[in-house]
């Protein structure tokens, strides 16, 4: 349940407004033709660069051919594979150049074909294995699909999942000496590594359902970096509970089931192993005797023969960072972080090249930010300190020492782009605009291609140097500048209020254009609101053009960040340990009644809408805050937390089992009957992550409690309901319906 899904539902709301077809008075309003079809308010972004190892160059795919340009002029330097000639030996048709993976010495590219999507960050597809040298593009495998192809470091072997199984294409030994095929159709030999992979079992080399969604990755090995051994999990599933979705359109509905652990129920059993690709034998990593844990990160440090490991025990409270031999698989803790909320896993830990170190961020001083460790896990030096928050690192440049980082040192809602010496003596701003700020370096630290926005401005990117310098600019929306003007766009605010508990929330507000402080308006609230989340942001998004198109009919779009969500550091977040929710609805009635309070608010007229956690907080503020919203959208909702996945769940309420009150007290479904305002109910019947189960037992509850409402539900689409035909259309049209009728 991620933040990542609300822009597409906020943009793709707009659907709706075309089929209402509104205009007011004489003038046309913005439609959703101009927004969603002809995309008249969409900002040109920069498509995504590789840099070459030389730092000079970085490689793009253009519509018919992978080029490579230089960073300081932009000239086009030559031109790695034309889509017209990417046809394999033996077939007729061109592969599509929809994504591409070097080999580490750059002598070979990786092409996907035929994708198909498993579940959020999964999928399989056809690769291909293109030789720049020779010209020759060769299938990586012709026994099925494949996931998470990955070169070796030295490029002479592929690893690759299939069917739950780790496979190593590899390219020196020619396939007819290995029972191949002898035509040159395909090169290498293929061999398998792991054999007891089975669907709902046994996976190993990609991660389970849970970990995909909630550690947000699904690559379960990693290659050592000389390449002489591969690092993988093995996920044991078979205690774990199924979830059966069924699928309609045939005579029979066809039933999926797959494996989904709830609060409080078993998880995968899980071990790493260490595959030595010289001898083809196995070893396990000593990952302790506790089964009930969580591996939440692999990854090999600057010492080839040393991998590290994260070891997060089922409370999720104490991590603690172990190495293992390469060789024998023996491991020792060398750093150990307890919290008495929970503890967060993310990806800014790295290890220094020359492997005299390693960085990692924390929140152990109530923000989180940077720290250097020595191998042994003695701590060097706090990099960073303040009342603010390290939001991501960017990377490190050893040879310069420095490490790159966005924080958002100057407010809660910016972006700053920053650089710290590993010495600590030095700390740099490169970015000179408030707003959001991002960078996205080359291999040799010496550029970044940089991107800037605020609320109001759609995003900047250009090419700079590694002080901030501008080199030159690659995109500055200048056409959409126009367009918002000559369409009336109005300039969002932020503002602050203090709810009754003294607590200061941040929020944004649009009002329409011709905006008359005499006048009654009503107001949506769009929300998200879920765990270290955050919607009131200085960027470009932030507001949409939805919300400038309900606008321009006469309604205030409001969004607030209420306790629990991110920025803020780590008592405003993690105050609502134990209670997920219960903070988070009051914040949410509190803005009502405080814009309630102001003369340009009809406080009759406030409605709110959400998908996922937002649809989760839409029906615990039409509940527990009956009184001050007269509508409301719940899409996708978890109605009962008791349904949802464990590792989520219990990092912010434990288990049922521990803190059973926590959990009815802040489930929707027990609160059914003091609902008063205007609900729609929505769900997709095969989303795989919150369970149309919730929204079922929430009809129940509502039916059970004499409680009218309207409800749309939408067979075989998943969490984000556009499966089928006229599908989005229709969903957003009924929203679209449904808001008009109430505000």
């Amino acid at each position: 349940m991620k933040r990542s899904f609300i822009n597409f539902f906020l943009t793709a709301f707009l659907v709706a407004m075309q089929i209402a077809g509104i205009a007011q008075g004489d003038r046309t309003m913005i439609t959703l033709e101009d927004i969603y079809k002809n995309r008249k308010f969409s900002s040109k972004s920069f498509p995504a660069v590789h840099s070459m190892n030389d730092g000079e160059h970085y490689c793009q795919l253009a519509k018919d051919s992978l080029n490579l340009y230089e960073y300081a002029t932009g000239k086009r330097s030559g031109t790695l594979a034309i889509s017209k000639q990417l046809v394999a030996a033996g077939d007729t048709t061109t592969i599509p150049m929809s994504g591409f993976i070097f080999s580490g010495d750059e002598t070979k590219i990786l092409f996907p074909a035929g994708t198909e999507a498993i579940y959020r960050r999964s999928s399989k597809a056809t690769y291909y294995i293109y030789d720049l040298a020779t010209k020759k593009l060769v299938p990586l495998s012709k026994n099925g699909k494949q996931r998470l192809a990955t070169f070796s470091p030295d490029g002479t072997k592929v690893a690759f999942v299939r069917d739950n199984n780790i496979f190593i294409k590899d390219l020196s030994i020619a396939a007819d000496n290995a029972g191949g095929t002898p035509d040159g159709q395909e090169t290498g030999a293929e061999y398998q590594v792991t054999t007891d992979g089975k669907i709902n079992e046994i996976i190993n080399g990609a991660t389970d359902w849970v970990y995909e969604e909630e550690f947000e990755f699904s690559k379960g090995f990693e290659w050592s970096p000389d390449g002489k051994n591969i690092a993988f999990y093995r996920f044991d599933e078979r205690k774990v509970k199924e979830y059966q979705l069924t699928y309609y359109g045939d005579l029979y509905p066809k039933q999926y089931k797959y494996k989904y652990p709830k609060a409080g129920e078993d998880n995968s059993v899980i071990g790493i192993y260490l595959y030595h690709v010289g001898s083809k034998m196995t070893t396990r990593v000593d990952i302790g005797k506790d089964t009930d844990i969580y591996i939440p990160r692999i990854k090999w440090t600057g010492d080839p023969g040393t991998l590290a490991l994260y070891r997060l025990n089922r409370h999720q409270n104490k991590l603690e960072l172990i190495l293992a031999d390469a060789v024998t698989g023996e491991s020792k803790v060398i750093y150990t972080e307890e919290n008495k909320y929970y503890i967060e896993i993310n990806d800014h830990w790295r290890f220094l090249k020359n492997n005299n170190g390693f960085l990692i961020s924390s929140e152990k001083d109530g923000f989180r930010h940077l720290y250097l460790y020595d191998i042994g896990g003695k701590l060097i030096r706090q990099l960073t300190t303040g009342n603010f928050e390290v939001l991501d690192v960017t990377g490190i440049d050893e040879k310069a020492g420095l490490v790159y980082y966005t924080s958002n040192e100057t407010s809660p809602m910016d972006k700053d782009l920053c650089a710290v010496s590993l010495d600590g003596k030095k700390k740099i701003k490169l970015n000179a605009k408030q707003g959001t700020n991002s960078a996205e370096f080359n291999a040799t630290y010496t550029y970044y291609i940089g991107r800037w926005s605020d609320i109001n401005t759609p995003a900047t990117i250009a090419v700079y140097k590694s002080d901030g310098a501008e080199v030159r600019m690659l995109q500055n929306n200048s056409k959409l500048w126009e367009t918002m003007v000559e369409s009336r766009f109005s300039k969002a605010e932020f503002f602050k209020f203090k709810t009754v508990d003294g607590v200061e929330l941040n929020g944004l507000m649009l009002k329409p254009p011709d905006f008359d402080p005499g006048r009654k308006y009503p107001v949506l609230f769009t929300i998200y609101g879920g765990p270290g989340s955050q919607t009131v942001n200085n960027a470009w998004g932030a507001v949409s053009s939805w919300n400038q198109l309900w606008a321009q009919h006469g309604i205030i779009v409001v969004s607030v960040d209420n306790r629990g969500t991110g920025g803020r550091g780590e008592e405003f977040k993690k105050c609502t340990y134990l209670q997920l929710g219960k903070f988070e609805t009051l914040d949410q009635i509190e803005a009502a009644k405080y814009l309630g309070t102001l003369p340009f608010v009809d406080k009759s007229r406030i409605g709110m809408w959400g998908w996922s956690f937002g649809g989760y907080l839409t029906l615990s503020c039409l509940t527990k805050g009956a009184d001050y919203f007269s509508f409301g959208i719940a899409v996708a909702s978890v109605t009962n937390w008791k349904y949802y996945d464990n590792i989520y769940t219990e990092r912010f309420m434990r288990t049922p089992q521990e803190n059973n009150a926590g959990y009815e007290e802040n489930s929707p479904v027990n609160h059914a009957s003091k609902l008063k305002g205007n609900l729609l109910l929505i769900c997709g019947m095969a989303d795989d992550n919150v369970h149309p189960q919730n929204s079922y037992d929430m009809v129940t509850a509502l039916v059970g409690a004499d409680k009218q409402f309207e409800s749309q539900f939408y067979p075989n689409s998943n969490h984000g309901i556009y499966t089928g035909k006229n599908t989005t259309i229709h969903l957003y049209k009924r929203m679209t319906d449904f808001i008009l009728s109430n505000l």
